[in-house]
């Protein structure tokens, strides 16, 4: 294999190991283009009824739904996802349009009565917003940021990751032939160093969404705050599922697996510390080991396949470096040993302060943890600077509302692993990020308010005489 140029990325399938396309980095001069492309478009996208914006946005989620296989081939082979799970995701991207689609007539103003007259307000579009997305799940996301953007009236350009570029340009594709006009969304290719920067520091560039690492969040939000423009950030997770002794504990460790190990914990929302009250751990680890052997690792084209490959050699070796000697292990699967880039589903049992306990991991592998009250576990769930997500299990309903509001966290799920829903806002508190992506709130997120006063009052006497005259 012939080494890269500075102008292209080789993309490796993760679960071979074999480079199978390359893919042309697009220049800072080609970005200032499509930029400018995307400012001009803005023009008649904004001037458009709410009502035929919507359409255009329906007829989008239908070509996304006619499509759904060979974006969700894509996904699978650039990102090493189960194919089950990635037609899962071409379907979500299928929903966030379709329900954004009806956005543009529900996202209303407000009418205020005031002294002397009466003030409205107006939900005004940004511009062209520039959305970066990740790796991890290039399609959903990329989707989150883009469909509420367009549903109010702004332009996109789409910077996606550098390793899995392919299913934002089969987008770009799809909304071509849905009617979009040309310049409403564009995808541009390349470095996120590179790309990603300059369209956070861009002038033109109205706002950014971006989803990433906390590290590179801050830099994303230093270079954004160049030209005072709004930032939406999904960044980092270490988040906690908590099992207390009167919960469904079959359910619980049933659902733990999915909830540590989606996208082989390649998940900023991935329950990867698992505290469980003293009086039941042994009995939730006896009830833990069925459900990890029932995991099935291997072959994406496999519909069976629930954990595939990580993304990378490097994110593999990063991973590995984690998981130092010194950690008990309760588990350890088997993985595919020819070829990719696999890491074993792993199950641990970290000592108190242990380094991996304040590391998000993102990879296959979780920790089991024992506590003993309420009262403790909240503080040592809160004691990271991160807070996105998280499960708590009991049948206890006070108690679960009550620990709802005590974890500093943006994502809670009662009896549940589950922590995205398209129709509900989405993000993370502290270092996890700034803003909520999806539901109503979207909106709000990709528009400013306009308020404008209209006096009750006549025209003043000297200035009806001024016109008069």
């Amino acid at each position: 294999m012939t080494e890269p140029t500075s102008h292209e990325t080789i993309l490796i399938n993760p679960a071979t190991g074999h480079e199978f396309i390359r893919v042309p980095h697009r220049s800072i001069d080609d970005t200032n283009q499509v930029i400018a492309e995307s400012v001009r478009a803005g023009v008649s996208w904004r001037a458009l009824s709410a009502a035929e914006r919507g359409r255009l946005l329906a007829r989008f989620a239908r070509a996304i739904a006619a499509d759904r296989e060979h974006l969700a081939t894509l996904t699978m082979t650039e990102a090493g996802h189960p194919i089950t799970a990635a037609r899962a995701e071409a379907d979500q991207v299928r929903d966030v349009f379709a329900y954004f689609a009806g956005a543009p007539e529900r996202h209303l103003g407000t009418q205020i009565p005031v002294a002397g007259g009466t003030a409205i307000t107006f939900r005004e579009p940004l511009g062209a917003v520039g959305i970066i997305a990740p790796w991890n799940f290039p399609l959903p996301i990329a989707a989150w940021g883009t469909a509420p953007a367009l549903a109010a009236g702004n332009t996109v350009v789409l910077k996606p990751a550098e390793l899995t570029p392919l299913g934002a340009l089969r987008l770009e594709h799809l909304a071509s032939e849905a009617g979009l006009p040309d310049g409403v969304f564009r995808v541009v290719t390349g470095s996120g160093a590179v790309l990603g920067d300059h369209l956070a520091r861009h002038p033109d560039v109205a706002k950014i969404i971006f989803t990433g690492s906390t590290a590179t969040g801050a830099r994303v939000l230093a270079a954004a705050a160049e030209h005072i423009k709004p930032v939406t950030l999904e960044l980092g997770g270490h988040n906690a599922s908590i099992v207390f002794s009167d919960a469904n504990l079959a359910a619980a460790a049933a659902a733990t697996p999915s909830g540590a190990l989606d996208n082989a914990g390649q998940d900023c929302c991935a329950r990867s510390r698992v505290y469980v009250q003293r009086p039941v751990f042994e009995r939730f680890v006896d009830l833990l080991i069925p459900a990890m052997d029932a995991l099935r690792v291997g072959d994406p084209l496999d519909p069976r396949t629930q954990l595939g490959p990580l993304i990378s050699a490097a994110h593999r070796n990063r991973v590995a470096a984690l998981v130092t000697n010194d950690i008990p292990v309760v588990y350890r699967g088997q993985v595919p040993q020819d070829s990719g880039f696999w890491f074993p589903p792993t199950v641990l049992a970290p000592p108190p302060h242990h380094p991996i306990l304040d590391a998000e991991v993102f990879g296959p592998v979780f920790s089991l943890l024992p506590f003993d009250t309420e009262d403790e576990v909240i503080e040592r769930v809160n004691n990271t600077p991160y807070g996105l997500a998280g499960s708590i299990w009991t049948r206890d309903g006070a108690r679960g509302l009550r620990m709802a509001r005590a974890l500093h966290v943006g994502n809670l799920s009662i009896n549940s692993q589950t922590a995205v829903r398209y129709q509900t806002p989405f993000g993370g508190m502290k270092h996890s990020g700034l803003g909520r992506e999806l539901g109503p709130d979207a909106l709000d997120a990709v528009t400013e308010v306009k308020t404008v006063f209209i006096s009750h009052d006549g025209p003043h006497p000297s200035t009806q005489r001024n016109e008069e005259l």
